[in-house]
């Protein structure tokens, strides 16, 4: 099911290429980003198409034989080494390569994807909700499990939004699959509802409509800065986090033109778009964003993507079996 719109560039008529992006990068990042990597190739027609990280990948999936897309932009790692392995991407080095973090590509040379940033888990509590229902603000995973919070949680759906499945990975992979599946019954206690979109949890905090939403951080930081009554906590147990990732689709209508594409995706210019929303990008040295504590980085649990990717289908089989009954209409 779509979760967002298709964004189309308004191309002026000397473009003489068209060049299709998929991508699960936000829609405000998009009407940042596009602009300006169009300035930078003033003779690229980008066409982008917008999905939540689940659906994205069911649709690339199905497309598998027959490509639509000529390169992904920002899309989660654990899902582009699902693309690998099904023989779907056109390995790349981009220029610039040499100068990303090595945790943040593909091992390969050349490497079938390469990342550019990461978006970390959050917790975006309501100050005015909290204190008209008498809640703390939580410090840890496990503060969620407070019974004084039930109903007032709500988290995304890990079938259908990245951060969700981030989320409950990273869950399974710290305190153990059975431990892990124990915690996320009594979390399931509190929740209000599922939510299709990975933002929509904070948002949802951010307007009072919940106390406190499960979501990535960069949300809640802007909304703080907007003026919300938004205090966003990284969970003193340790943030999930997941690498957005970059890609060449094979059989792709335009090889050229997305290899243009994807080399200006990690140029200095991209990667100092990424810093005004990640904490953590795909090279050192840029500031963190506004609100965002400056050792954002040291606080990250160390995920392991291969497990979440091979573990995906049957992770979402388990959580949906036991939780998605909430899921938003």
């Amino acid at each position: 099911m779509f979760l967002a719109s298709v964004l189309g560039a308004c191309a002026p008529k000397e473009k003489i290429t068209k060049v299709v992006i998929y991508t699960a990068k936000e829609n405000e990042e998009i009407e940042e980003f596009i602009p300006v990597a169009e300035a930078a190739m003033p003779d690229l027609e980008l066409e982008v198409l917008r999905l939540s990280t689940g659906d994205l990948t069911a649709r690339l999936l199905a497309e598998k034989d027959n490509p639509q897309a000529d390169l992904i932009w920002g899309t989660a790692a654990t899902s582009m080494i699902i693309f690998k392995n099904e023989g779907m991407l056109e390995p790349y080095a981009p220029e610039g390569l040499d100068v990303i973090l090595p945790t943040f590509r593909d091992p390969d040379a050349p490497p079938s994807w390469v990342g550019v940033d990461a978006y970390l888990t959050a917790f975006c509590y309501n100050t005015v909700v909290a204190e008209e229902h008498g809640l703390p603000m939580p410090a840890s995973w496990e503060d969620l499990l407070d019974p004084v919070y039930e109903g007032h949680l709500v988290m995304p759906n890990p079938a259908s939004s990245g951060t969700g499945f981030m989320f409950v990975s990273s869950i399974l992979q710290g305190l153990g699959e059975d431990a892990g599946w124990a915690y996320l019954s009594e979390l399931d206690k509190n929740m209000a509802i599922y939510t299709k979109s990975g933002s929509k949890p904070c948002k949802l905090a951010g307007a009072g409509e919940f106390a406190i939403g499960i979501s990535f951080a960069f949300v809640g930081a802007r909304l703080k800065r907007e003026g919300a009554p938004i205090e966003f906590v990284l969970p003193a147990d340790g943030a999930g986090y997941e690498v957005e990732a970059n890609g060449l689709m094979k059989g792709a209508a335009n090889p050229e033109g997305a290899k243009r594409f994807l080399d200006w995706a990690i140029s200095d210019e991209a990667l100092g778009l990424y810093a005004k929303y990640f904490a953590v990008v795909a090279k050192p040295g840029f500031p963190v964003p506004e609100g965002m504590p400056a050792d954002t980085a040291d606080r990250l649990f160390p995920m392991n993507f291969q497990w979440s990717s091979d573990n995906r289908d049957s992770l979402l089989e388990e959580w949906t079996t036991r939780f998605a009954a909430k899921t938003e209409e």
